[in-house]
């Protein structure tokens, strides 16, 4: 951000300190856009960045030109904030803890049929609905990014992807799973070419839907598994995963950290936005867990992995959103774990500032709604007893954290 007489200049690509040339473009907020001409004086902490595509076509990744000292330190700043508009501004923040790059299991690609047939496949364009058509990923793992080729050239095939649609991987334990959602009805010899493309490459789920509609099994010729610990789970497609394995275990280690070293000994832990058992199948070595999640398939997935493991989770499906918590409810649990979706959790804070817990750990994608949230308990008398900054997304503004709350 540049300051100038007419207001703020925000331009991608230029870091604190340097010269640059920019031309200005459309309002931003309070100030203008602007497209980076040239770098007058660079900066000591710019580097190059590894990716063809970086700032050119994708708009995925902000700050690979950033070294990796200073762009932790900015990220960890970023958590420091924000528990200082909380109102927490002593609270420990440990360091920051880096996934590696190459190392994401999880793709939301945008697909776009092009003049000719053929077939755009990658993220989109910076500030724009464009899609970058992408021959390489620096952040996906590359088992992922070697379906790009042959995931485009069947696609070019399929004449239910019409105009536009979406393809998202999810990197199981059993191999890549696929939801692909097209604007078309998929007929029986397109359900063919997919099954054929997944024996191929190694897909044991091809998944679609049309449109926004609910998935159905296009193709599949094994059982999907992932992983949670020792708990073998069959996750639905699409579904949400962290993003990075190295970046769930440090979560999860972080999450158990903050709890207390003696619960209750009948004690129970609430795991609420549970997913598929992520945080659930882990806290449940440290007592009875109930897991609330409001996605059908997801609870469907985590309930039949918590029976198979022998019952120290309750899979519950429950919209927290429309139907939080109240404190009457949380007086059962010993702890709550919240791992919210990147709006935060404002109504269910809200009913554990008003119950009589004393152990809360908050699992944040968002700084500005972890803020929002963080006020609200640290109004109701809870402290935060420490901070993880996780960066999951590597290069880009994104922030995960793992902050434990005491009320005294």
């Amino acid at each position: 951000m540049a300051e100038t007489a007419g207001g703020a200049v925000f331009i991608a690509g230029a870091l604190p300190g340097e010269a640059v040339r920019a031309t200005p473009g459309a309002r931003r907020g309070e100030g203008l856009a602007a497209s980076l001409v040239s770098i007058e004086h660079a900066s000591e902490d710019r580097v190059a960045a590894p990716c063809p595509h970086f700032l050119t076509e994708c708009g995925a990744c902000a700050l690979q030109h950033l070294a990796q000292a200073p762009y932790a330190a900015w990220k960890r700043a970023k958590l420091v904030e924000a528990l200082a508009r909380a109102g927490l501004p002593d609270t420990p923040v440990a360091e920051m803890v880096l996934a590696a790059p190459g190392t994401r299991r999880r793709a939301d690609l945008a697909l776009r049929r092009l003049p000719g047939g053929q077939v755009a496949l990658g993220f989109h364009a910076r500030g724009s609905t464009a899609v970058a058509d992408l021959a390489t990923c620096h952040v996906l793992d590359p088992r992922l990014v070697a379906l790009f080729r042959p995931l485009r050239e069947v696609l070019k095939r399929l004449s239910a992807l019409k105009k536009e649609g979406s393809a998202v991987l999810n990197l199981l334990d059993s191999g890549p799973d696929l939801l692909l959602r097209t604007d078309a009805p998929l007929d029986a010899p397109q359900r063919a070419l997919l099954a054929a493309f997944g024996l191929a490459h190694g897909l044991p789920r091809i998944a679609w839907a049309k449109g926004d509609a609910i998935f159905e099994t296009a193709a599949q010729s094994g059982p999907v598994r992932l992983m949670l610990g020792e708990v073998a789970i069959a996750p639905p497609p699409g579904a949400f995963l962290q993003a990075a394995p190295a970046g769930e275990a440090a979560i999860i280690a972080a999450v158990l950290a903050a709890l207390p070293a003696k619960l209750p000994v009948r004690g129970k832990i609430a795991d609420l936005y549970a997913g598929i058992g992520t945080l659930s199948f882990p806290l449940s070595a440290r007592g009875r867990v109930a897991a609330y999640e409001g996605d059908a398939p997801a609870v469907v997935a985590l309930d039949a992995a918590a029976r198979k493991a022998g019952g120290q989770v309750t899979a519950i499906r429950r919209d927290l959103a429309y139907k939080p918590l109240l404190p009457a409810e949380l007086a059962e649990f010993a702890a709550v774990v919240l791992d919210p979706p990147y709006n935060g959790a404002a109504e269910q804070v809200a009913q554990i500032a008003r119950s009589k817990l004393r152990h809360v750990v908050y699992v944040s994608c968002n700084p500005v709604a972890l803020a929002r949230d963080a006020a609200i308990l640290a109004e109701a008398g809870f402290h935060a007893t420490g901070a993880t900054p996780i960066d999951q997304f590597p290069w880009s503004p994104h922030l995960e954290s793992v902050i434990g709350f005491t009320r005294r």
